[in-house]
């Protein structure tokens, strides 16, 4: 299999699935938009953010959310409490730096998510975690997305 064949079509369907799946659920597309750049931002994936940002915009994610994106920790008031939880299990989930997720942004995230749409945003932030790593380790370049 060469770099540019991304995928054998079972896995590229499910990992399809798990991503749609976990958006649904998440119950917010602009958010979802945000939590996949992020994670895309942090894994150096130059495809998915290139995919990502385009569909932001269409789901209303302003300018300003998206500039500041890489430093939503110091963006005062342009994210939400809400954002800033799921923006913070994001990197926790993609990162794992102490090799868990901290119980702090765990219960941060808890107090601004049921149940369901905290497994559905960790769902998420696994499927484009699982998305970037194939793109980046084939190095699938920006530009080739079409919806």
């Amino acid at each position: 299999m060469s770099r540019t064949e991304v995928l054998d079509r079972e896995v590229g369907r499910a990992l399809s699935a798990l991503s749609a799946t976990a958006k649904r659920g998440l119950g917010d597309p602009a958010l979802a938009e945000l939590v996949v750049i992020r994670a895309s931002q942090l894994n150096h994936c130059a495809f998915c953010l290139d995919m990502h940002l385009g569909i932001a915009h269409e789901h209303g994610v302003s300018e300003k959310q998206l500039d500041l994106l890489a430093a939503w920790e110091e963006a005062e008031g342009v994210f939400d409490k809400r954002e800033r939880a799921a923006l913070a299990l994001t990197e926790a989930v993609t990162v794992l730096t102490e090799g868990f997720v901290p119980d702090e942004v765990y219960a941060t995230a808890a107090e601004h998510f049921d149940n369901g749409q905290l497994a559905h945003l960790i769902g998420l932030v696994v499927a484009i975690n699982n998305w970037n790593r194939v793109m980046v380790s084939r190095r699938i370049p920006p530009g080739g997305y079409r919806p």
